[in-house]
């Protein structure tokens, strides 16, 4: 099975972007200093749409001034992808490289499994949820596992929803866990604000919010660990549910104003088509001030010029269910959709002395690229992933033509259905499994898929469809077994 997964370091982009970053680091010193290893922060966050920031949508409702900093002061990725439209199974495809369908990590860990489903969710579906595995494997070399091993010291704070006690960031590198624990949300305690009811974040004061406060631990170990080289991974729970902000963010996006709300269809679910939503806004703006407190504190502790930061996001913005908060337009649909606002994530990489200060790049890229990318940087040694190094892009080179595939097999809360997809070029081609489907979407010309042209080019349909099959079978992914009815229906 693993016989056909990319071996990182052998493209010949990669060699040019070594050879940047060499010459980079040689200028100015003398042929006997020795160069530290470059520290990494790693930020995520949760549910963040597409257009949610202003670097990618300057008309945005919602501020991020320190996001858009970070965007002029390094490369944004305008075609960076999560490895799936919900949150777990992209987490697993940033800690390890791989395919959360070959790691059969392919749905949120907590979703229903085949022998647990019970009549309301048999209602009105095809397919049973295919069976996956409701923790990181603990076999697998994590980020923190690699760079641990390397004498990196390595910090967590925030969401990890990555499996229960026993496989917790510390289970799998992390020497430092601030809130990481099975849970997918802020849920005990007073949610978003202290008392958190975190069995892995000390409370602090009542009412303090709790991405302010993610931001507060991050910073305060960056400015503990000038003197070794370090990882430190910063992964929001905002802006996830619940749609909690502060009164005075709530009060700012109230008195700023938005346009009356508007909306759509999308399948059975309506779809929000503007952003309007001033807690949501808020949640944003605290996100991003945190985000802030961190590049301050590289800038403080004089370590912002050996650290490369990396900022994106797990899934699309939540556009068709629980608030429906966000709009993710023109990118169609959103979290738990494998359409473009489901999966296609707001991306920026600042590695300094190698990206050019305010540059985009439309290369094709995914969160299973992420570990790959960061251990050639580092000079580590690689590990076998389904993702590959994207040093080349990084450096403004274009990327080596590939194919880069999704398997969910489940119904998403937000109303998507069991599927996958694959993406090659231009084109995108989506397989429904209840009724075995295609959808297929030229991106270049319909960037919000809304002309299926499968019947148009025949082809180009059977081909990508044969493609995403074989590599179904190579990844060895499950499916879902179709529902048996008292009455002989299905």
């Amino acid at each position: 099975m693993d016989s056909k997964i990319k071996q990182v370091g052998h493209r010949r982009t990669h060699f040019m972007a070594v050879l940047i970053s060499a010459i980079v680091l040689l200028q100015g010193c003398s042929s006997t200093s020795i160069e530290p290893k470059p520290n990494f922060v790693f930020i995520l966050v949760d549910d963040l749409g597409y257009m949610d920031i202003g670097a990618n949508n300057p008309d945005s409702f919602y501020e991020t001034p320190s996001i858009d900093r970070l965007a002029a002061d390094g490369i944004r990725l305008t075609q960076a992808y999560a490895a799936a439209p919900v949150c777990s199974p992209t987490r697993a495809s940033i800690m390890t490289g791989k395919y959360p369908g070959r790691l059969h990590t392919t749905d949120y860990f907590g979703a229903p499994q085949p022998s647990t489903v019970g009549p309301n969710y048999l209602k009105n579906k095809v397919l049973y949820p295919a069976e996956y595995i409701d923790q990181l494997p603990a076999s697998e070399t994590t980020m923190a596992e690699a760079f641990g091993e390397a004498g990196y010291g390595t910090f967590f704070a925030g969401k990890w929803h990555l499996g229960n006690e026993g496989s917790y960031p510390e289970d799998h590198g992390f020497d430092v866990n601030k809130g990481g624990h099975e849970r997918g949300g802020p849920y005990g305690g007073d949610k978003y604000f202290s008392p958190f009811g975190n069995p892995r974040l000390d409370d602090g004061p009542d009412g303090e919010y709790l991405p302010i406060r993610l931001g507060a631990e991050t910073a305060s170990f960056i400015k503990e660990s000038v003197e070794g080289p370090f990882l430190a991974v910063l992964s929001f729970y905002s802006v996830h549910t619940p749609l909690l902000t502060t009164p005075e963010l709530r009060a700012k996006y109230e008195a700023k104003g938005a346009p009356e709300e508007t909306w759509g269809q999308e399948g059975k679910r309506k779809v929000r088509l503007n952003q309007t939503h001033p807690v949501y806004a808020g949640m944003v703006e605290a996100m991003d001030t945190a985000v802030g407190m961190v590049m301050t504190a590289l800038d403080e502790a004089g370590v912002a010029e050996n650290t490369v930061v990396i900022f994106t996001s797990d899934n699309g913005g939540l556009s068709t269910s629980e608030g429906h908060p966000t709009s993710n337009l023109p990118l169609r649909a959103g979290k738990g959709w494998l359409y473009e606002g489901g999966i296609r994530e707001p991306t920026i990489v600042k590695w300094p002395g190698v990206t050019r200060a305010g540059t985009v790049s439309d290369e094709q890229v995914m969160s299973t690229d992420f570990l790959p990318t960061m251990l050639e940087i580092a000079d580590l040694p690689r590990l076998m992933t389904d993702g590959v190094s994207i040093t080349g892009v990084l450096a403004g080179a274009s990327a080596d033509d590939r194919s880069l595939f999704w398997h969910y097999p489940h119904y998403g809360n937000q109303g998507g259905s069991p599927g996958g997809a694959i993406r090659k070029g231009d084109w995108k081609l989506i397989q429904f499994f209840e009724a075995g489907s295609v959808e297929l979407y030229n991106i270049a010309d319909d960037l919000s898929e809304s002309m299926d042209v499968s019947g148009v080019y025949p082809q180009k349909t059977a081909a990508l469809l044969a493609e995403l099959k074989a590599w179904q079978k190579d990844a060895g992914v499950a499916f879902g077994t179709r529902i048996e009815r008292a009455d002989g229906s299905n």
